[in-house]
């Protein structure tokens, strides 16, 4: 484009410019664009915050050796893809009991948006006054993004005169015949071939329990064995001879008003890792800085760092529950999960670390409890330095997400290509768990860790 032809400022001598030629808007206009290219090459070429050049986390170093090995960590030279990131604003938990927590129930829904939730067709899925509601568009799905296996599924439902809707167990995105990929427990008239309380096309229900109140189902998932408890009372329980295992949650529009509230999982069958009297089951690594002790009153501590607690157990798929307490603001460490055995934390990375920016908990100072370093920040701080917090981490092929107190703050699907290093790429391969060990002002403390690997989902042939 054409420059205005202003004159130069007093005093001011512009390369190219002849001082003593009377007119002098033509060398202006040269000395101008010259200036302004060199602005923007400047711009271009000014430093930049990348995966490479940030500071860089001891935990998130990728080091190519052993533990005993004392060579210079060596800096991962692949760029990330961005972390992905919460479409809306992290809303202050809805707290669950001290007994639920205790109990290891999480919440499927905090109550004001659809985080953790992925719809399969285009319908008006929404949330209103604190519940999922849906009543138009193309039938299907708002699935968990997270697959769960053995489980009480505790849920709050509503529905219209008419409506034909339905809670999926253990489902595909689109399952395509819920007598062999799912089980769906429906939502539906006492005319319906299944009304509410049956499995649809596996077993009808025994009575007649129509409302438009709301109700309350508590289903039990394990194993073979599925029962489901209406309003505190058994209604059904139903046997699989060929039982799916695992798979994702599903709330599903058919047709009519549906709505669905107070959504809450707990998890069943996990095992101890950690006997609350030694460190049988895990490996030690005497050689680096940190200390790793059990005291008496069954916590695992470790102070001091860096260094690393890894177990002798191999998980892949799997759930993992615990407890954790920081003894000082803004501590830092992390559960590592599918390490290479041996290796110096090369896994993902759960991190541990409640600071904050400005007070506000929608702003980690560094990645956030329950957040996947350098993957995925969490949405909320929802922990609290020097006082006891649970953590769920539930991990299941490239798709990851934690819960924290129960509200879950993040949810990641690993796109990367396969790699046998986390750090690098996606690993899908069953590896160790590995607590870390920070760094010098380390003094955390962990009890009742308690893990189980997802099953194998079965995939009976559909007619």
């Amino acid at each position: 484009m054409s420059l205005p032809l202003l004159p130069p400022l007093p005093g001011t001598v512009f390369p190219g410019m002849n001082l003593a030629t009377p007119n002098v808007n033509h060398q202006v206009r040269i000395s101008l664009a010259i200036l302004l290219l060199l602005v923007t090459v400047s711009g271009c070429t000014g430093s930049s915050t990348t995966e490479e050049n940030r500071p860089t986390d001891a935990s998130s170093q990728d080091t190519g050796k052993t533990a005993t090995a004392a060579k210079k960590p060596a800096v991962e030279k692949k760029k990330d893809p961005p972390p992905a990131v919460a479409q809306v604003p992290a809303p202050a938990p809805l707290p669950l009991s001290d007994a639920e927590l205790a109990d290891g129930w999480i919440r499927l829904f905090d109550g004001s948006t659809l985080f953790g939730w992925q719809a399969t067709t285009d319908a008006d899925w929404q949330v209103v006054d604190g519940a999922i509601t849906v009543s138009k568009g193309d039938q299907g799905l708002l699935c968990t993004t997270t697959a769960f296996s053995n489980y009480v599924l505790s849920v709050e439902f509503r529905s219209a005169k008419g409506t034909n809707s339905g809670i999926f167990l253990h489902t595909a995105p689109t399952p395509q015949d819920p007598a062999h990929d799912c089980y769906e427990l429906n939502i539906a008239d006492a005319d319906n071939p299944f009304p509410t309380g049956s499995l649809v096309k596996r077993q009808k229900v025994n009575g007649s329990f129509d409302s438009t109140d709301w109700q309350r189902y508590e289903i039990t998932v394990l194993g073979d064995t599925i029962t489901v408890v209406l309003d505190g009372q058994e209604i059904l329980q139903h046997q699989d001879a060929k039982p799916l295992q695992r798979g994702l949650i599903g709330l599903q529009l058919n047709e009519g008003l549906v709505a669905f509230r107070d959504i809450k999982l707990k998890p069943l069958q996990l095992a101890p890792l950690f006997n609350g009297k030694d460190l049988t089951g895990w490996k030690s690594y005497p050689e680096m800085a940190s200390k790793f002790t059990v005291n008496d009153q069954g916590w695992l501590n470790v102070q001091d760092g860096r260094g690393q607690l890894e177990t002798e157990q191999m998980l892949g798929d799997f759930i993992l529950q615990l407890e954790c307490i920081t003894h000082a603001a803004d501590l830092n460490s992390g559960i590592f999960f599918r390490c290479i055995p041996g290796d110096v934390m090369m896994g993902y990375e759960c991190q541990i670390h409640n600071g904050v920016e400005n007070q506000d908990a929608t702003r980690p100072k560094d990645c956030g409890t329950g957040g996947f370093f350098r993957r995925q920040d969490a949405r909320r701080v929802v922990a609290e330095d020097l006082k006891w917090f649970h953590q769920t981490l539930i991990v299941n092929g490239p798709h990851m997400a934690a819960w924290v107190n129960g509200y879950q703050v993040s949810d990641w699907t690993d796109t990367r290509p396969a790699h046998e290093n986390p750090r690098k790429g996606l690993r899908q391969a069953a590896g160790t768990i590995m607590i870390q060990g920070h760094d010098p002002t380390t003094n955390i403390s962990f009890r009742n860790l308690e893990a189980a690997e997802l099953p194998t989902r079965s995939t009976p042939s559909i007619p």
